[in-house]
């Protein structure tokens, strides 16, 4: 069981010290497979999908990140096992049912600290990626912290050390948040405009930029390279910008 342990960690590494992209994933290929004994539900692997259901849905909704990570976890976690395309079934089914209602929440993580008692250490690694699927669109809610706090409580986390990796998980997208700020700001800049223009505005600025710049309409006023190029660094920044800009506004 403790491969499933190490590909959450893995994931969390990832999360944590990169900007994430869907084509970024690193499947973890598992070369022994374990012979699933017993209900899935009561095995340390649906248990730990059960908790993930439970803080996926603690805000009302599954945002598309969130939706990119459960399934790759489906996906690995079910390599672990003999008929690993039966069990990824079986975890999704586990999760779909499990996000319905949080009133078991208590008992979920209590067979989960049954299985893992002696093992502190496991139980934290579990806490630290369940508050990942928690923080994973830049918000954590007062539900979401309210779950979180009964699950460690229910899996004998030490207040202390639930604290610290809230901390830390606060730090971190705190920094990211600011970051996409500065880059949004930074975005307007590049495309010669303010935050409060139209979208139908921003659009004709970044035609009238692209049609400026264009390497295309300089190398046709008889430009020299070094011009051709810095329009073209140029234009690329502003493609750039306008992607990020379009995001931001949802369009």
């Amino acid at each position: 069981m403790e491969i499933i342990i190490f590909i959450a960690v893995v994931i969390i590494f990832i999360f944590l010290n990169k900007d994430y992209h869907k084509q970024d994933f690193r499947h973890i290929q598992v070369n022994i497979k374990q012979t699933l004994k017993g209900d899935l539900a009561d095995h340390e692997a649906g248990l730990l999908i059960a908790l993930m259901a439970k803080v996926a849905k603690a805000d009302g909704n599954v945002c598309e990140l969130e939706a990119e990570l459960l399934s790759n976890i489906f996906t690995d976690i079910s390599l672990v096992f003999e008929n690993d395309k039966a069990i990824r079934e079986k975890l999704k089914n586990i999760y779909i049912r499990e996000k319905e209602s949080f009133s078991n929440t208590i008992e979920i993580a209590k067979k989960y600290h049954k299985l893992t008692k002696r093992d502190y250490q496991k139980r934290l690694r579990v806490m630290e990626y369940l508050l990942n699927l928690a923080f994973i669109d830049s918000e954590f809610s007062e539900t979401e912290f309210m779950i979180i706090e009964d699950i460690a409580g229910a899996i004998d986390i030490k207040k202390e050390d639930l604290d610290s990796l809230i901390q830390k998980f606060q730090a971190y997208y705190s920094g990211k948040k600011n970051q996409a700020q500065m880059d949004l700001k930074k975005a307007y800049e590049t495309l010669e405009i303010n935050e409060s223009v139209s979208n139908d505005e921003l659009k004709k600025q970044y035609r009238k930029l692209v049609k400026q710049y264009h390497p295309d309409v300089i190398t046709g006023q008889g430009a020299d390279q070094n011009t051709i190029e810095k329009a073209t660094e140029k234009l690329q920044n502003i493609n750039e910008a306008y992607e990020i800009i379009k995001v931001s506004r949802g369009i």
